[in-house]
Parts: C-alpha cells; structure tokens; sequence
C-alpha cells in the first residue's frame, strides 16, 4: 500500500507508512492498520477521507528556488517552504533531494514517488554543478586536491572538482562539481579550507540544467527529454507506454 501511495504522488514511502499508521487511509472504507497491504486496481483507496484516482503518469520540473524557502512540506517553525510558491494548478509534487534554507537554484519536483527514488540513489551517480561564492583566500592546490577525495572529522568526502573562476573583493568565485551530496557537504570542505561559503547556486542536477529560469519560476521537464535521459528506468516507471510529449509545460511557468 506504501508503494501505490507513493507511486499515486501522495507522499514517499515513509510518509505514506506514518498515514497507515494514524489511521488515515481506507480500503473499500474500511481503515487500513499495515502498509503491508496488497490493493487491487478494483479497490477504492481514501486518504482523510478523499478518494484517490488512478495515478497520473511520472512528471518532473524544474523550480529556481530562492532563499529563505525551505524544501519540507511543513516547517515546524513557520517558515515559508517551497511548495507555498508554487502555482495551485499543478498536482502535489514531492522535492527531489533538498536544499538548506540558504541555498538557491535548481530545484528538482516530480509528481512520482518513484522516480523521486530513483532520481534520489547514490547509485544513479549524477553529477551536481553548483556556483559557490566563499570568503577568503583559495588555495588552487588544495582546491585540486579535492578531486582525491577529503576526509574531515571522520566523514570521507568522495572525488570533488572546484574550480576557481575569480576573485571580488575579499571574495572568490568558484564552480564546485560532485556526485554524492552529503548534508552540508560544500560548506563543510570548503570551511576545512579556510573558505567561508555566503552563496551557494544549484546550476544542474544530471541532465537537467537551472539554465535561464528566472528566480521563483517552475518549468516542467517535457516527457521526450526524460525518455531520453532516464531510458530503461523510464520505461520501469511508465510500463511499455509510450506517450505523446505533452505540450503542457508552458502552461506551468511562473515567475
């Protein structure tokens, strides 16, 4: 049940497991008490009351988030979140990974609980592009020793390519690239080399670029380019199916 639930764009796995649990979701009416729960397609399946329909097909945009936003569905303490920004004609969208509340750009959202997942695995091996401006003095040697890898209390680092573009006044510019993506992970090498990170831009996420999207605005993704880039795993998401590209994109932009 977890899985359809996720799978519909109502919330992850471990969310939908927490509605169970609370005693949200029904089953033909009656209330559901274990996530581990085959459901047939004849079934009607409720959550707080509203049925849910046949799942929409996996979708993805693109958001320039700015900052101040945070990327959870509620902030414990108040603060505004991304989703408020969005427009209230997309469906419900889950964040692809996350981005502290201080850090701006590409933003990835999918209506899809699986390809969340996927996007989401270490295995899948995607390249981050991110521009950092620091405070203070970079060292290009110890920037370039970075792509061996870095361990800092205790917590390894793998293979990062910083690159140094300019210096602005007490600052310097840079183009920071990887492929793991710890919490904080940016900040906390670049603070081991006397670099104290004041900005902080997302520019792409694997395939998908920030590019010109304004601050503020969403996009989404056309399904050509994501048959494209995601292949075999596309066509695990979507079955055999192989739907027109949707031109509904444009309808979503907003700045």
């Amino acid at each position: 049940m977890a899985k359809v639930l996720a799978r519909a764009g109502v919330c992850s796995r471990r969310d939908a497991e927490k509605l169970i649990g609370e005693g949200r979701v029904t089953v033909d009416g009656r209330r559901l008490d274990t996530p581990a729960f085959n459901v047939t397609p004849q079934q009607k399946i409720s959550v707080d009351g509203k049925l849910l329909g046949d799942p929409d097909p996996p979708r993805l945009w693109r958001f320039h988030k700015t900052t101040g936003l945070v990327t959870t569905t509620r902030d414990p303490e108040g603060r505004p979140t991304v989703f408020q920004k969005l427009p209230p004609n997309l469906p419900r969208l889950n964040a692809v990974g996350r981005l502290d509340i201080n850090t701006e750009g590409l933003l990835l959202m999918t209506n899809d609980g699986g390809l969340k997942r996927f996007l989401e695995l270490p295995s899948t091996g995607w390249l981050r592009r991110y521009r950092v401006r620091a405070f203070g003095t970079a060292d290009p040697a110890r920037l370039a020793d970075l792509k061996n890898g870095i361990e800092i209390d205790g917590v390894r680092y793998r293979s990062i390519d910083a690159e140094l573009e300019r210096k602005q006044g007490g600052n310097v510019w840079m183009t920071v690239a990887l492929r793991e993506g710890k919490n904080r992970e940016i900040k906390s090498v670049l603070e081991h080399l006397d670099l104290k990170v004041n900005r902080l831009i997302r520019l792409s996420f694997g395939p998908f670029q920030l590019g010109n999207l304004e601050a503020g605005q969403v996009e989404e993704v056309p399904r050509r380019v994501l048959r494209q880039q995601l292949g075999r795993e596309w066509h695990k998401l979507v079955g055999d199916e192989v739907a027109p590209d949707s031109d509904r994109s444009d309808a979503y932009r907003r700045r």
